[in-house]
């Protein structure tokens, strides 16, 4: 039976990363030069699977990652990779949040947005809407590797949508740098939009 491995990497830290700010889609900030140099860093220091193709969130951090890891491959961009959009939260921590009455029925699941922002199940979807490309083109030009750059939260809900075994979002989290890799069968995949996840980078 053909598989197909794909992982999964998150991009670098930023310097809202490091501020603990709430970043998506709305600011398109580059790798932070400490996050750059931790990224060179990590990628001496562990081994990243060799890949036929590399696909990529379209934003700037997610690029230059790929740039980083992969300087020999081409980046596929992937629209739908894109980072949640977390309305009135963008560019603001959990401390600056407290006082914010939408704030706490966000986090705790009672509200399915933030204010101005992207529904949890639209979000979902459209990341899944991504994947889903990535395996066609990868069925369809005879691949059986590769790598995609992602943003932590965009991971957290494909897999938790998507991965066996079944884990809710929180269970998937990743470092910057970091991510999971996946066991594609297109048979059952495309029957039950189901994937493995075999290994941990």
């Amino acid at each position: 039976m053909n598989t197909i491995k794909i992982h999964l990497i998150r991009h670098g830290a930023t310097d809202a990363n490091y501020r603990g700010e709430y970043i998506g889609c709305r600011t398109d900030l580059p790798l932070a030069p400490e996050g750059l140099n931790e990224l060179r860093l990590l990628k001496d220091d562990i081994e990243y699977p060799e890949i036929e193709r590399l696909y990529s969130s379209p934003m700037l951090r997610a690029k230059q990652t790929g740039a980083v890891l992969y300087p020999e491959k081409q980046i596929i961009p992937v629209e739908e990779l894109k980072e949640y959009d977390f309305g009135s939260f963008e560019g603001k921590t959990a401390a600056e949040l407290e006082s914010d009455p939408d704030f706490l029925p966000w986090t705790s699941g009672k509200l399915t947005a933030p204010p101005g922002g992207e529904e949890n199940s639209d979000f979902i979807k459209r990341v899944c809407i991504g994947f889903n490309r990535i395996a066609v083109d990868m069925v369809n030009g005879g691949y059986k590797s590769a790598a995609v750059i992602m943003h932590g939260g965009a991971i957290m809900m494909l897999l938790a949508a998507a991965g066996l075994p079944r884990r809710s979002p929180v269970e998937w989290t990743s470092e910057n740098g970091r991510g999971y890799s996946l066991l594609v069968t297109p048979s059952l995949y495309f029957k039950s939009g189901a994937f493995e996840v075999y290994g941990i980078i």
